[in-house]
C-alpha cells in the first residue's frame, strides 16, 4: 500500500506517484534554491561560494533525504546509486544542457577546473577507499563476495574531508570583498520559504523511494540499478534547473559550481549521513565500485572537455549527452543481463 495505505501498490499507482513525487521535489527545490540564493546574497557570499556550498546544498537535498530514506527503509544500495547515478547525470547532462542554453559558449576558469574540479575527484577516490576498507576490515558473513560494513567510524572519513572543503571555502569567504545586502526586509520570509522547500522535498522523496523500490521488486531489478537511473533522474531535476538558469543569465561560474559542488556534498556528506543514522550498512563493493569507475570516466571527460580553451562548446555537450546515453543503454544491458560488468 502507498500513501499511508490510501491506495493500492500497483505498477500503475505506483508509476503515477512517481511522477507525482518528482513534481513536488522539483517545486520545493525551486523554493529552496531561491531562498538560498537570496540568503547568500543577502549574506554577501562570492558567486563561487553560492555554486559549490549554499545553491549546492539546496539541490543536493533530494539526493540526501533518498540516501536517509534508502537506508531506513533497509535498501540502502538504492541510496548509493541514487548518488552515484545523480552524479553521472550532473557531470555529463547539466553542464550540456547549461552550455546549449546560452547564446555562445560556457566559459569557466582556472578556478573551477584546478581546485573545484580537482578536489571532486578527490572526494570520488575517497568514496571508494572508504568501501574498500568496510570490505577488507568488516566482511559481512553469507552475503555476496566483496560485501563489507559501512560503520560510523569508517563514515566519518569522508565527513572530515568535507569539513576541509568547507575550511577551504571559508577562506574564499574570508578573502572576498563583497559588502552584504543592507536592507533584511523579507529575510524571515526567505528562512520560512528554505524550510518549507526542505519539509515538501522530505515527503515527496519518501514516498519516490517508497514506490521505485516496489516497482523494482515487481520486475526484478535490484535496487542499485533503480536508484541509478530512476531515483537518480528524479533527484537531479533541482541541479538542472538551477544550472541551467545560471547559465542563461550569464553566470558560470555558479551553474558549473552548483555540478562539482552537488556532487561533492553528495559523496562526502549524503552516504556518510544515512549510515550515522542508522548505525552500520552493507555494500556490495562489486556493484558500487563499478559504477563509480562510470563516474570517474564521465568526470575526466568534463574535465578534458572544460579544460580545452576553458570552455564548453556546442559540439562538446553534445558529446556529453551521447556519452550519458550510451551510459544508460549500458545500465539497461545490465538490468537485462545482456552485459555482466557489475558483478552481484
Amino acid at each position: 500500500m502507498v500513501l499511508g495505505g490510501l491506495l493500492p501498490s500497483t505498477p500503475a499507482t505506483n508509476v503515477l506517484l512517481i511522477v507525482v513525487a518528482t513534481a513536488f521535489i522539483w517545486l520545493g527545490s525551486g523554493w529552496l534554491e531561491e531562498s538560498a540564493d537570496h540568503l547568500a546574497s543577502y549574506y554577501g557570499l562570492p558567486p563561487i561560494v553560492q555554486g559549490t556550498i549554499i545553491v549546492a546544498l539546496g539541490s543536493s537535498f533530494p539526493e540526501f533525504a533518498s540516501v536517509v530514506f534508502a537506508a531506513l527503509a533497509g535498501v540502502f544500495d538504492m541510496g548509493v546509486g541514487a548518488v552515484v547515478g545523480s552524479a553521472i547525470f550532473n557531470i555529463l547532462v547539466i553542464p550540456a544542457l547549461s552550455g546549449l542554453a546560452t547564446d555562445g559558449d560556457l566559459e569557466t576558469s582556472r578556478l573551477v577546473v584546478y581546485k573545484e574540479a580537482q578536489f571532486y575527484m578527490i572526494a570520488v577516490a575517497t568514496l571508494v577507499v572508504t568501501f574498500a576498507l568496510a570490505v577488507i576490515y568488516i566482511p559481512v558473513a553469507d552475503a555476496p563476495p566483496l560485501t563489507g560494513r559501512i560503520t560510523r567510524p569508517l563514515a566519518a572519513i569522508p565527513l572530515l574531508l568535507y569539513g576541509l572543503y568547507l575550511f577551504i571555502q571559508w577562506q574564499d569567504v574570508d578573502e572576498y570583498d563583497g559588502e552584504p545586502a543592507a536592507d533584511d526586509t523579507g529575510i524571515a520570509r526567505e528562512w520560512g520559504l528554505l524550510a518549507l522547500g526542505l519539509l515538501v522535498i522530505l515527503v515527496a522523496v519518501e514516498q519516490l523511494v517508497g514506490s521505485v523500490e516496489a516497482l523494482g521488486s515487481t520486475f526484478g531489478i535490484s535496487t542499485f540499478l533503480t536508484g541509478v537511473t530512476i531515483v537518480a533522474a528524479a533527484t537531479s531535476l533541482p541541479d538542472l534547473l538551477v544550472s541551467v538558469r545560471s547559465a542563461k543569465n550569464g553566470n558560470s561560474a555558479t551553474s558549473l559550481g552548483n555540478v562539482l559542488g552537488s556532487n561533492t556534498f553528495d559523496l562526502l556528506v549524503a552516504i556518510p549521513v544515512g549510515v550515522l543514522i542508522v548505525g552500520s550498512v552493507p555494500v556490495d563493493f562489486a556493484v558500487a565500485v563499478p559504477m563509480m569507475g562510470v563516474l570517474t570516466l564521465a568526470t575526466v571527460l568534463l574535465f578534458t572537455l572544460l579544460r580545452t580553451k576553458l570552455s564548453l562548446t556546442r559540439p562538446e555537450a553534445y558529446i556529453l549527452l551521447i556519452a550519458y546515453v550510451v551510459f544508460i543503454v549500458w545500465v539497461v544491458a545490465e538490468s537485462a543481463g545482456i552485459t555482466q560488468l557489475v558483478r552481484g
